[in-house]
């Protein structure tokens, strides 16, 4: 069973950085932590002129790059549809859990970020029952979800742990 957990929320609110502090507590308490992003339409992480960017330009639908350190390997969809969050998932290496930053419709656990300076301000939570908690920068009103502090990544990561079977609940 592969753990899943989602951060959420309306652009600005938070979800990159929180998701950026999130994978650095679970890490230091030991787990083994993937991520996936999902991001705007005409995202790039390859820089024109470079070997693997004129690949991908002269009409590859997969380049892997590989190094000692590191791999990477961009699939061009060309006229695909985009894959499901579940086709990504089984790519991915085996991790004691995956964060996914963005998909706010898909079916998994998800925290919902909140900022007061997020482009929209209108809660997630109410139209969402996979939403399971919010982390906020300002004080959050009438909420039947935990709240959490949108800095208190200690406490949201024991959420975490706990609502995916990470750690046992204990009692």
């Amino acid at each position: 069973m592969r753990r899943v957990f989602g951060i959420t929320g309306w652009k600005n609110s938070g979800k990159t950085t929180l998701t950026e502090k999130l994978v650095t507590e679970l890490v230091a308490r030991g787990w083994t932590v993937s991520t996936v992003k999902h991001a705007h339409h005409d995202f790039d992480i390859d820089k024109p002129g470079a070997d693997s960017f004129r690949h991908r330009q002269a009409g590859a639908t997969e380049v892997a790059i590989v190094s000692g350190r590191r791999w990477a390997l961009m699939h061009e969809l060309r006229g695909e549809d985009e894959p499901t969050l579940d086709d990504i998932l089984a790519r991915l290496a085996p991790a004691d859990i995956v964060l996914v930053e963005g998909y706010k419709r898909e079916a998994h656990k998800k925290i919902e970020a909140r900022r007061l300076e997020a482009k929209d301000r209108t809660p997630l939570s109410a139209n969402d029952p996979n939403i399971v908690a919010v982390a906020a920068d300002f004080t959050v009103e009438g909420e039947g979800l935990p709240v959490f502090d949108l800095n208190d990544t200690k406490s949201i990561a024991d959420f975490v742990e706990r609502s995916t079977g990470l750690v046992a609940e204990t009692k």
